[in-house]
């Protein structure tokens, strides 16, 4: 196999993207062969704007058996992620994921079982995890220059969108659509980051608004309180109805403090330690001497983003290169996300390692069911350039 031949399933906005890219060859690796949606509309968009080598379906599933595919990703909205990723599994596909890998846990993990009896790769598209600068900082964490870990505050309130955003699609911005707001459709990337440099909390509060200055009934409004195993705690706070907004993440540890803001590392890195300094420190007032260090990131060149998780999936199947996005790993960012509804709906600390699922898909349904807002006709497909 010298390419991989790739399908996309749902070509909205962002596989409308993926599909782009992929037929114009920005990964060598890969070749859009095939495109699905179950919208004419879209299907026309593909034929009008897609290489006419690229078949286009109207069901997955008869894409899945008559057309020539090595992978897909399923691009469709949230709660149909798992059931999409089991049937391309079930036809020899491999499968990434876009965000989120699911809506709840339970499901999730019945997700990832079935992949793990499978022996075809499944990923998630984390694209995050490209960018050189949070690759950079999962580094210092875990090579301990940063010491051990003391707090961590990511305030992340450039997500704008406004009330034509949530206008676009009937599946937007409702418990039936989306199953949550901010935490699913915009922070899946922050989550994983989270969880991926900082490890997993032991225990969240959270403190949520519904519909804070839109027409919507879910989240747009999130403070969650973090406690890690060994003391550390965290603050996380998200939004979209901001503007300007804020993308800051703090990691303070005994060595110093990262700050990462406008795609820059800033290390100021104390000289001893604190642990070492309080220990040994006389003179009453006073604190570590404190460098500001210049942090080298990797040299431009590889892809990143959405086409840098793609070029490693693809050669993940070609040379067997390590997946740096692995979809068991999505349940992770997920856990976080179901822990910090359940903790606003439930008014109590919850730890997202070990949840009543029960409990979450209960209330979940809850609020499904208890929907104030009318079903909205389907809307327009939205250029995503620019939004993450």
């Amino acid at each position: 196999m010298k390419k991989v031949r790739f399908g996309v399933v749902g070509v909205g906005n962002m596989g409308s993207s993926h599909s782009t890219n992929l037929d114009n060859g920005v990964v060598p690796e890969i070749e859009l062969t095939a495109v699905c949606d179950i919208r004419e509309e879209r299907r026309q968009w593909a034929k009008d704007h897609l290489s006419s080598k690229v078949g286009i379906y109207a069901d997955p599933i008869e894409m899945f058996e008559k057309a020539p595919l090595d992978a897909v990703i399923i691009a469709t909205p949230h709660y149909l992620h798992p059931d999409l990723v089991m049937e391309a599994l079930k036809h020899d596909l491999h499968v990434i994921s876009e965000k989120p890998i699911g809506v709840y846990t339970s499901k999730v993990r019945e997700e990832i079982a079935f992949a793990e009896k499978s022996d075809k790769l499944f990923g998630m598209m984390f694209n995050q995890r490209t960018n050189p600068v949070y690759a950079k900082v999962k580094e210092l964490v875990e090579s301990g220059e940063l010491g051990e870990l003391k707090r961590v505050v990511w305030l992340i309130t450039d997500w704008y969108r406004s009330q034509s955003y949530y206008d676009s699609g009937s599946w937007r911005a409702t418990w039936s659509g989306e199953g949550g707001g901010v935490l699913l459709n915009q922070c899946p990337h922050n989550l994983d980051l989270l969880q991926w440099i900082a490890g997993m909390p032991c225990g969240v509060r959270a403190f949520m608004k519904y519909g804070k200055g839109r027409n919507i009934e879910v989240e747009n409004d999130v403070t969650a309180y973090l406690e890690y195993p060994n003391g550390a705690t965290g603050l996380f706070v998200t939004s979209t109805h901001e503007t300007p907004g804020t993308n800051r993440l703090e990691l303070s540890g005994d060595r110093g403090k990262i700050v990462v803001e406008n795609n820059e590392i800033t290390f100021y890195r104390n000289r001893v330690g604190e642990q070492e300094f309080n220990a040994t420190w006389k003179g009453g007032f006073g604190k570590p001497e404190c460098w500001k260090v210049e942090v080298p990131l990797p040299k431009p060149g590889k892809l990143t983003a959405h086409m840098g998780i793609f070029q490693n999936f693809a050669q993940a199947i070609l040379n067997g290169t390590p997946l740096l996005a692995a979809g068991v790993e999505g349940i992770r960012g997920l856990s976080l996300s179901n822990a910090m509804h359940l903790s606003d709906w439930t008014g109590e600390m919850v730890d997202p390692n070990n949840f009543d699922e029960a409990l979450f898909k209960k209330l979940l349904d809850e609020h499904i069911a208890n929907s104030a807002l009318a079903k909205k006709e389907e809307g327009s497909t939205l250029d995503v350039a620019g939004t993450y």
